[in-house]
Order: C-alpha cells, then sequence, then structure tokens
C-alpha cells in the first residue's frame, strides 16, 4: 500500500497534477500548542498559542486515516512535546499503526526519567535542539533554559543512548543566526564528540520573523514545492490541516479540520488545487504564503529519490545528501535555499559525518 501510495504522488508531482488520489508519506502532528519558552525567531511571539494538547479523539482519527499511507510523523508544533502528558501513548499508537515517529525537543524537560522513557520507547529519531555554544547566545535564543542545566541534560540522554545502544538516532541542532554565526566550529567539534550522538547538524533560520525582508523571488520557482504533493502536511493542535508547515506561521488559512473532514478531501482541497497549479504554471509567488516562505525547495530529481524510498530510509539518507550539496559535490541548485540569510563566511548548513553508536 505505502509502495502503491509513494509511486501515485510520485507520478502526480511530476506530471504537476492539481487532485491527488494518494496521501502524503510525512505528516508535522502539534500535539501540543503549550511550551515552556519565549524565543525570538520562534513564531509563538507573533501567534498566540492556547496552553492546549490535542485531543485522542482527532491525534486517532488523523493516524488511522493517514496509517495505510503515512510513513512516518513528526509530532512536533509550536509547543514542547514533552508538555504532551499523552506523548509517549501517541508514539506507541503510531507504531501499533506502522508509522514510525521523530519529534525534537529544547531540553530542559529531558531528566534522567524522560531519558529512560524515551529510550525505551519505539520514538526512532529525536532532535535534540541547542542553538548556541555559549550561556550568552543560547539564553538569548532560549528565553527561560538554563544553558548548563540544557546541555547536562543532553550529555546525559546521549551517554545512555550509548550505553543502552538504543537504536533511536539522535542529532543534535543549532539554527544558525545572527548572535551564533561565529560559534558554528565550536559547535560541530564538540557535539560531534559526544558518544551516542548520530548527526550534528548546523541549520538555516527557515522563519522570517528575525529577517521579515525574507522571501522569494521569481527565479526561486524554477520547480514546484514538493510538500504540495508528498508533504509534510501541518496539522494544529485543534484538528486543523495546513498544506506545510510554513504556512500557518504565515497566516495561511487551514484546508480543513481532520475532526471534521477526511483526509483525502482535505489534501485535495479548493485551495491545494489551486496552489499546485500555480506551482506547476511558476507562479508560486502569487500565492502569498509562497512568496514569503523561506524553505528549501529541492531539486526534482531528489524529489523523485525520496519517493522511491521508505520514509525512514530518507531520513537516514537526508545528511548524505545535504552533505554532498553543501561541500559543492552536487550542484548547488539540487537543494536550494529559497531566502537569502545573513552573509555567512561559509555554506548555509554544515554537517558533521554521522556515526553510529556501539
Amino acid at each position: 500500500m505505502r509502495i502503491w501510495n509513494r509511486a501515485k504522488l510520485l507520478g502526480a508531482y511530476l506530471r504537476g497534477q492539481e487532485r491527488v488520489n494518494a496521501l502524503p508519506v510525512e505528516y508535522i502532528v502539534e500535539t501540543t500548542a503549550k511550551c515552556n519558552l519565549y524565543c525570538p525567531m520562534c513564531p509563538r511571539e507573533t501567534h498566540k498559542q492556547p496552553k492546549e494538547d490535542m485531543t485522542g479523539e482527532i491525534f486517532e482519527r488523523l493516524v488511522q486515516e493517514a496509517g495505510q499511507t503515512g510513513e512516518h510523523m513528526m509530532l512536533i508544533g509550536l509547543g514542547e512535546p514533552f508538555l504532551d502528558p499523552k506523548i509517549f501513548e501517541r508514539i506507541e499508537y503510531c507504531d501499533h499503526h506502522n508509522v514510525y515517529t521523530l519529534l525534537s525537543t529544547n531540553g530542559t524537560l529531558l531528566d534522567a526519567e524522560s531519558t529512560e522513557r524515551i529510550l525505551n520507547s519505539t520514538l526512532e529519531h529525536i532532535t535534540l535542539s541547542f542553538d548556541g555554544s555559549t550561556k550568552e547566545s543560547f539564553e538569548f535564543y532560549r528565553k527561560g533554559a538554563k544553558f548548563e542545566r540544557v546541555r547536562d541534560n543532553f550529555l546525559h540522554f546521549c551517554r545512555r543512548k550509548h550505553e543502552t545502544g538504543a537504536k533511536i538516532q539522535v542529532v543534535v541542532q543549532m539554527v544558525r543566526m545572527e548572535k551564533n554565526w561565529n560559534e558554528v566550529d565550536d559547535f560541530l567539534r564538540f557535539w560531534s564528540a559526544v558518544p551516542g550522538v548520530d548527526q550534528v547538524r548546523v541549520k538555516a533560520d527557515e522563519t522570517n520573523l528575525m529577517r521579515p525582508e525574507a522571501g522569494h523571488t521569481a527565479a526561486d520557482w524554477t520547480h514546484p514545492c514538493h510538500y504540495l504533493w508528498r508533504g509534510a502536511m501541518y496539522v494544529k493542535h485543534n484538528g486543523d490541516v495546513y498544506p506545510c508547515c510554513q504556512s500557518y506561521m504565515l497566516d495561511g488559512k487551514p484546508l480543513g479540520n481532520i475532526g471534521q473532514e477526511p483526509l483525502p478531501a482535505i489534501f485535495n482541497a479548493p485551495e491545494m488545487q489551486r496552489m499546485r497549479r500555480l506551482h506547476r504554471q511558476g507562479r508560486a509567488g502569487e500565492i502569498d504564503i509562497c512568496s514569503r516562505c523561506c524553505t528549501t525547495i529541492p531539486h526534482p530529481l531528489l524529489v523523485a529519490g525520496s519517493l522511491l524510498f521508505h520514509g525512514r530510509t530518507v531520513r537516514k539518507l537526508l545528511p548524505v545528501v545535504e552533505r554532498l550539496v553543501y561541500l559543492t559535490k552536487l550542484p548547488g541548485r539540487w537543494l536550494k535555499p529559497q531566502a537569502p540569510p545573513p552573509p555567512p563566511k561559509d555554506d548555509l548548513v554544515q554537517i558533521s559525518g554521522t556515526r553510529e553508536s556501539r
């Protein structure tokens, strides 16, 4: 079923079909809108969020409708996943439906007990977000968090992952911004030496809160955005479904609500079809949210490749592709960022070599 679904998505993407007789392979699912930090680059600063969790009814309906075709769900959004009291139940529920799960955390709640629960769960991937190598930069971007505490939480988690031989993939990630540009080398050096870390990633800021002038030019729209066919679709805690993670944050309107409409109808809503048509015609800049988006649109060859393999395999291959592109071993146009960041001294994304933990 999943192979056939990917084949139909690939055909629809390559032909630029407006109506797609398939479902996304990826979903970003905001199981909670609650967070315990205030970060200047986070859309929470401009989009007030309620202190609410996704109901079990909405979550289960989403997983049941997507379960036969969806390959992974990223249980993240504008909240901290470990503030969701049902997060471990949701991870297991996805596993029961053969959907593997990923999440990212700010680390403030990653204590010894949570560490053991994660390592004994079926969670397959976790991103440890650590935006700075110094106390000054980290606490500027992660207001409410303590540099030493979060660092020690992450070190303990990685050490226990290494000691137990857990299979979960661990990525330590820093978003590169104005106050931490000069910390990249120290960040890579420190976390690459920590046993239990599989990947160290430094990426560009994909929001425009700190760069309101960021956006697209007409030349950026050589290829349609894969999000509109492959996913990931973004599901808010209240069940509202958006074309992608950037849509909500750029004040786009939901396509529908998973608690009220079936997923296939939402995926082929009139607005979704209009967006696909304009992207196919090279007129994506006429779509307000797309014109102000800062994410990367990969070359169609990479999109095609991502639909030939299961999402788990794609996730493992992604660091390799990024390294090849950003080390100039592949043409830069294959993975072209859509908005110019502040001028760095080197490439937009740097990734250390992945390693298998023993």
